[in-house]
């Protein structure tokens, strides 16, 4: 039997302000902005209570939390803490897989300890070298353990076993599942669909019908299946930053300023992690309201914010007027072995 841990710093990089600045606690803290037109990378618990979101503008933030502080974005002070948690991670098994600076999948299930044991012991581990507080998730596969991980926060964690997943599950609402955002929980309220149970009701062929290939990969979600594996880092193909809006975004002007906020976070990974690599190309990625997706591509070297606003323009011209629910932008790099070869013949 599998343990997997899916481990979740809390407000991560708001958290790591306040500790280097603990005249912030118990404030509303945004990191990130710069300007109205720019968005938050993050907020805290306190901007979340007043509606403050990641990936959110500036502007709207304001205007629900006038008295927000904006702190702007230190990459290099967040890498350098991911890094020491990273470290902490490794005291305990070589099976990580990053998702991002303040989450991972941990792979324990060749230690003897139970899984909830070990969570608690890398969790406190994490504070007392840190001071900063994780929530985690523990489970028989990577699915379960991430929803796991978001049920106690903050500084909480919560183990569901394999005997557990079907009640756990049973009365889960659907918007706890990866994918199902506000529209597809709509769709499938009409539908008499709240609860992964009520979604278990449904054939196959008919989710598939009504959904598509995503219909195929709900029926599997609801019913906890996933057989995906801890995969530790390789050498990177690419890089890239998304974020998925927490309303649908429906026009091509508004996608404009959350693009240019993940530009600059891509640039700041590049220069921090990649300087080494060479760019291949540049990509845009859309995610519509109704799960489609598409990718739009160009060849290029370089950073290039007017390259980026065309590949969006032409990446929401595909969706015909959908609505977007996920936008992310990034750089393929050219494979070591091919510059290695071009270096050779040269």
């Amino acid at each position: 039997m599998r343990k997997i841990i899916h481990i979740d710093m809390d407000c991560f990089y708001a958290a790591i302000e306040e500790r280097e600045n603990p005249a912030l606690r118990g404030k509303p803290v945004g990191v990130g902005g710069g300007e109205r037109r720019g968005v938050l990378t993050t907020a805290n618990y306190e901007a979340r209570k007043y509606g403050c979101r990641s990936a959110m503008p500036v502007f709207k933030a304001l205007e629900l939390c006038p008295q927000l502080i904006l702190v702007p974005v230190r990459f290099d002070l967040y890498r350098s803490v991911s890094s020491r948690i990273r470290a902490i991670f490794g005291r305990f098994t070589d099976l990580i897989e990053p998702l991002s600076l303040d989450e991972a999948y941990l792979d324990v299930s060749h230690l003897e300890s139970n899984g909830a044991a070990v969570a608690r012991e890398i969790r406190a581990q994490i504070f007392e070298e840190t001071g900063l507080t994780a929530s985690a998730g523990i489970a028989p596969n990577k699915l379960i353990a991430k929803i796991a991980s978001d049920w106690h926060k903050p500084n909480g964690q919560k183990q569901v076993t394999e005997e557990e997943i079907p009640a756990f599950l049973e009365k889960l609402p659907v918007g706890r599942i990866w994918g199902v955002g506000k529209k597809m929980r709509e769709k499938l309220t009409v539908l008499g669909i709240e609860t992964c149970g009520d979604l278990q009701k449904l054939d196959q062929i008919e989710l598939s019908q009504r959904f598509g290939k995503w219909g195929i990969e709900l029926w599997h979600l609801c019913r906890g299946m996933d057989d995906r594996a801890v995969t530790p880092d390789r050498t990177r193909k690419s890089v890239s930053s998304e974020t998925t809006f927490s309303e649908n975004i429906t026009t091509l002007p508004a996608l404009i300023p959350p693009m240019r906020g993940m530009i600059e976070g891509l640039l700041e990974d590049l220069a921090k992690s990649h300087s080494d690599r060479t760019i291949r190309s540049l990509v845009v990625k859309m995610k519509f309201a109704d799960f489609d997706r598409t990718t739009a591509e160009r060849a290029g070297h370089v950073v290039d914010i007017s390259v980026f606003e065309d590949l969006l323009a032409e990446a929401w011209k595909r969706g015909n007027a959908r609505a977007v629910r996920l936008l992310g932008v990034g750089v393929r790099f050219t494979d070591p072995q091919e510059v290695e070869q071009l270096e050779f013949f040269d």
